[in-house]
């Protein structure tokens, strides 16, 4: 169990760290891929806006440090305007690769300007304008070029830029982010496994502190049940047997059945429980087990099937196994419906890896909720698992949790579902 503790705390941790890193690097590269569009959009916008060139670089900004002094005019001072050409610079111009495609009010090409870009031929240039005007589209990206159209008095202008120095730059940037993130995400996991321990130390003290309590408590509380049942033994010996001496010797047989089988609860969560591994016959242990439930079933008016596939074998531990199978039939029997059916069932998966034990009962009320409840110690639903007409179904309600503790001991699953009015149990034995 602690070790099971153990890799769930780590596979928790490493999951919100996966997540927490995918955010984080993600959102980094998705700024740095928005601004690096956007810087390449303010240029275009800047090249359309000229008709095709730069204009000559304003060192103050492209705007006026002094507001004008005429106080009627209706417009606000140029000074207040946003400026849209910061983070340029006189290099800007010469740093910058493009080339122009110019076309009349009916789409035909007039004109085109290579004189800014080494890497394209008048007739190439021709060839992305065309492509551009057939597609309709007003921006987007073509080989590695990005492109935005504008509209002038004799017709469009469409302005292609080259972006490869930036596609690459972007590159990097996301190849040595994603490498720093892995490197940290493993550096990080490793010391989440290393400090693990330490961190469910609290859970694993207060776990074993509860298990040698119950140990402890078992031990302490035989010596008072045997008295008890000695001097109950004795008054019945001295005068006859009553309603009073009949019920202490019930309660002394129950609390002698809760202690043997918390005590075996506790054994089988150990880390390492002591079973006898080794191949068997399972379709004999299941069908021995269920068997003795069928006249317990007819006695309650109930119909037990058995249906077991002939020759399975199985690696574990006979005597758990055996265990386990009693304990889901004796479940399924005393919460079956009047005059309902138990049906015992164990065959190879679809896959054929896994030998499944089914073992289901008749529910026409099945608890509400989280079923996966039923196996905690001492749960029991008010509606379904208690009291029906009288007949007392109460257990110690351990039964399915020492159930739950022999299939992970076998490093198995066991689970449970309710459909078509049935209480269904299902160990997968690996």
């Amino acid at each position: 169990m602690i070790k099971r503790l153990q890799r769930k705390f780590v596979v928790i941790a490493a999951v919100c760290l996966l997540i927490v890193e995918f955010t984080i690097i993600g959102g980094i590269n998705g700024v740095n891929i928005y601004q690096t569009n956007k810087n390449a959009d303010d240029l275009l916008n800047i090249i359309i806006e000229n008709d095709g060139r730069f204009p000559e670089f304003d060192p103050k900004g492209m705007k006026h440090d002094k507001p004008q002094d005429n106080s009627d005019s209706a417009s606000p001072p140029e000074s207040k305007k946003p400026d849209k050409h910061r983070g340029f610079n006189e290099e800007t111009k010469y740093q910058t690769r493009y080339f122009v495609v110019y076309a009349d009010s009916n789409g035909e090409i007039t004109k085109v300007d290579t004189g800014h870009v080494a890497a394209v031929s008048s007739s190439q240039a021709i060839e992305y304008g065309k492509s551009v005007l057939d597609s309709g589209k007003t921006a987007g990206t073509s080989g590695n070029y990005r492109y935005k159209t504008g509209d002038t008095d004799k017709g469009k202008i469409i302005v292609f830029m080259d972006c490869r120095s930036d596609s690459a730059t972007k590159n990097r940037f996301l190849l040595v982010s994603c490498a720093i993130g892995a490197a940290g995400y493993i550096l990080v996991c490793l010391l989440i496994i290393i400090f693990s321990k330490r961190a469910i130390r609290p859970v694993v003290e207060s776990f074993e502190k509860q298990k040698q309590f119950i140990t402890d408590a078992g031990h302490e509380i035989k010596t008072p049940l045997a008295i008890i049942s000695a001097n109950t033994e004795v008054l019945e010996m001295v005068s006859e047997p009553n309603q009073w001496t009949v019920s202490i010797k019930n309660q002394i047989t129950r609390l002698n059945g809760l202690l043997k089988e918390l005590l075996s609860l506790a054994k089988m969560e150990e880390e390492k429980p002591a079973l006898t591994m080794a191949d068997f016959n399972i379709s004999d242990a299941v069908y021995d087990a269920a068997s003795p439930f069928t006249t317990l079933a007819e006695t309650k008016g109930k119909k037990l099937t058995i249906d077991v596939a002939n020759g399975l074998s199985y690696h574990g531990d006979e005597g758990a196994i055996r265990q386990l199978v009693s304990i889901l039939t004796e479940n399924a029997v005393k919460y079956a419906d009047e005059d309902g059916e138990i049906i015992v069932k164990l065959f190879t998966s679809h896959n054929g890896k896994e030998t499944d034990l089914e073992v289901s009962n008749t529910c026409k009320e099945p608890p509400q909720g989280d079923l996966t409840k039923l196996f905690d110690r001492f749960y029991r639903d008010d509606s379904s698992r208690s009291r029906s007409k009288g007949e007392k179904k109460g257990g110690y309600g351990i039964g399915l949790s020492i159930a739950q503790a022999i299939v992970r001991s076998h490093k198995s699953k066991i689970s449970c579902k309710a459909e078509n009015g049935m209480m269904i149990f299902t160990a997968q034995l690996k």
